[in-house]
């Protein structure tokens, strides 16, 4: 079946990409003949899927998008897709829900894999699983890109990920801001993304953690980074402050403790390495920046002060998910602990 498809020459139409194969990162997705996306994050994989159409869009305006559910899909539907206009238009197949392929699906796709029309961009996308690995493989194994978009779980990759929206934009923002950005929204990378275009559209000037917070200061992962910055501080009358501010808005004490506890880790961990900023960032997959910031914020700190501080939170954890019954005062004689520990540095 493959073989019967009129091949057009190679190169005019919208497939013509970088022409290289292997693993490609999401922001350098571009057409190709065969674009297969994996991973779970659904997110990235709609940027990568984006951007591969608009290419294709500005160099066919005339190009015939079909998009198909490899789930439902009947026999025929891809190679249908992927033939020969009548009218010349170039063609774009989106393909989703490969993780859940049909049998008719995995029979087509390997038979079109062997022998893709060279100007049309077909996009894959597999969400994870074992299902249709013999597809996956013989696209990998014909040098097709692959990009591969799986979840941003540290919080050094979420701020590479500012970094480059506000670069990619030709914004300027602090490193400080970048910080306070992903504390405040970065449990999902569709808000933090949005966050970001919010802030190049609205904000006027380089964004400093003034403005992040002028936005976002009322999620609680900002409120959080406040009272912890104030408690790491031996500033006990601040961290109350901000913690009973954040009650009276109605926020939970459960993500809090847990944000809190959060940067006691990130500061045990540098405490424990030695070198440059660098050197420690590398060997922890940290940003170097970050790096520096919980060097300043550990100093004078002993390992007996941090452990009790991280003691006092841990506990504090424990007793806002059930042990305690009023949890609200079990976080406030935690934060007391951790701003007493921070003055006797």
């Amino acid at each position: 079946m493959a073989a019967s498809r009129t091949q057009r020459p190679t190169g005019r139409g919208p497939a013509a990409g970088p022409g290289r194969g292997g693993t490609v990162g999401w922001r350098e997705a571009a057409p190709a003949p065969i674009v297969l996306l994996t991973g779970p994050e659904d997110y990235l994989a709609a940027r990568a899927m984006d951007a591969i159409r608009s290419t294709a869009r500005a160099a066919a305006p005339d190009l015939e998008v079909t998009r198909l559910d490899a789930g439902s899909y009947a026999g025929g539907e891809l190679l249908l897709a992927a033939s020969p206009s009548l009218f010349g238009e170039r063609k774009l197949v989106e393909v989703h829900g490969l993780e859940s392929m049909s049998e008719e699906f995995l029979k087509d796709g390997l038979a079109y894999a062997a022998s893709p029309d060279q100007d049309v961009v077909l996009v894959l996308r597999h969400a994870g699983g074992t299902r249709g690995k013999k597809l996956l493989d013989a696209v990998r194994a014909s040098g097709a890109p692959v990009i591969d978009c799986q979840p941003l779980k540290k919080d050094s990759d979420k701020a590479s990920f500012v970094a480059a929206e506000f670069k990619g934009s030709g914004r300027r923002i602090e490193r400080d801001a970048i910080e306070a950005l992903v504390a405040a929204v970065g449990s999902s990378l569709a808000e933090l993304a949005a966050a970001c275009a919010q802030l190049t559209l609205d904000a006027s000037a380089a964004i400093d953690v003034a403005t992040v917070e002028k936005y976002y200061g009322g999620r609680v992962e900002a409120t959080a980074f406040k009272v912890a910055d104030a408690a790491l501080a031996g500033d006990r009358a601040r961290a109350l402050s901000a913690f009973r501010h954040a009650l009276e808005t109605g926020v939970d004490p459960v993500p809090m403790v847990a944000a809190i506890a959060s940067k006691l880790r990130t500061l045990a961990r540098v405490a424990g390495a030695r070198g440059s900023a660098q050197a420690v960032a590398r060997d922890l997959g940290m940003q170097p920046w970050l790096v520096e910031q919980a060097q300043r914020d550990i100093r004078g700190w002993t390992p007996q002060s941090l452990a009790t501080a991280i003691r006092a939170i841990a506990e504090a954890d424990a007793e806002v998910k059930g042990l305690a019954r009023d949890p609200a005062y079990a976080v406030e004689r935690a934060l007391g602990i951790v701003a007493s520990a921070a003055r006797a540095r």
